[in-house]
């Protein structure tokens, strides 16, 4: 059971915001290209299918980013105890638990088309690479964004099989609203990335983040917006997309940079949002 606990707290299953932050682009991406074939048994189907994907592959990606970042880590209030942190798993167990959950993962990847899989395993050098972006550039939360949100370009491919403007457009409206909520997280540790030297947007624009948020989620319902112009009316998405926005906007005003607990209360918001923007857009059909 002790090896179960740390295995936990490794894949941080505990803190499940990150697997449903990955998923919801995905499931965006199912809903858009539902209206497509209207195949309701599919759509349940590749919903499950991405949804335990997520839980794998964010699994994954913690595992790696904790190889990447153990001396950091040790060096930082919020993450000192992590377990590769504080020396309580090797990073060869750590290793092996890695390759087990891509493994798992490539097992649900081959369920789809050829263009998806092809798209899927694209997505690993993205994954893998994210951890070291903080290290070379104040923009890792950019990178984030591309990394977490290419499930909607492989949701929109596993239905169709291509790529379409619209998905891109999703795609790149999905990219600021990680760029926003990532960099209200990476609030909790501007203190300790400072003193570190670690690079990011929260580090970069504190002294206007909350203008930089407001930016990235006025760009990210821009787009949702234009792609969904021909929808807005007296309905369902209407609404919803109001909810979704208001969301967004709630998050801005309650965090605060000095006060890491509210931008961690902020920044769990956006599971409620990614849920009403996902059924927006399936009511659109």
């Amino acid at each position: 059971m002790p090896q179960l606990k740390i295995f936990i707290n490794l894949t941080r299953l505990n803190k499940p915001i990150g697997v449903m932050l990955l998923f919801w682009p995905c499931a965006w991406g199912l809903a858009y290209t539902y209206n497509i074939e209207k195949n309701f048994n599919q759509f349940l189907y590749f919903l499950l299918l991405f949804f335990l994907g997520s839980i794998l592959m964010r699994s994954a990606g913690c595992i790696v980013n904790d190889i990447v970042d153990k001396d950091i880590d040790k060096k930082v209030q919020r993450t000192k105890n992590r377990p590769l942190a504080c020396n309580s798993i090797s990073i060869q167990m750590a290793l092996i638990y890695t390759f087990i959950l891509c493994a798992l993962a490539f097992l649900i990847l081959i369920q789809f088309n050829g263009l998806t899989i092809i798209l899927g395993f694209s997505s690993m050098f993205l994954a893998f690479s994210y951890p070291f972006m903080k290290r070379i550039t104040y923009w890792p939360q950019l990178f984030l964004g591309l990394t977490f949100n290419w499930g909607i370009v492989m949701a929109g491919a596993a239905v169709t099989n291509n790529i379409s403007t619209e998905i891109i457009i999703l795609y790149a409206s999905a990219i600021f609203w990680t760029l926003g909520y990532d960099t209200i997280y990476g609030t909790q540790d501007v203190a300790d990335d400072e003193i570190i030297g670690i690079k990011s947007t929260s580090v970069k624009f504190k002294k206007n983040i909350k203008l930089f948020v407001c930016f990235c989620y006025f760009i990210s319902c821009a787009l949702i917006i234009f792609l969904f112009y021909n929808k807005l009316g007296l309905n369902n998405f209407t609404l919803l997309m109001t909810i979704y926005i208001l969301s967004l906007m709630y998050q801005i005003i309650k965090f605060k940079k000095n006060n890491p607990n509210e931008c961690l209360k902020a920044f769990k918001i956006n599971n409620f949002s990614g849920l009403f923007l996902f059924f927006g857009i399936f009511l659109t059909n």
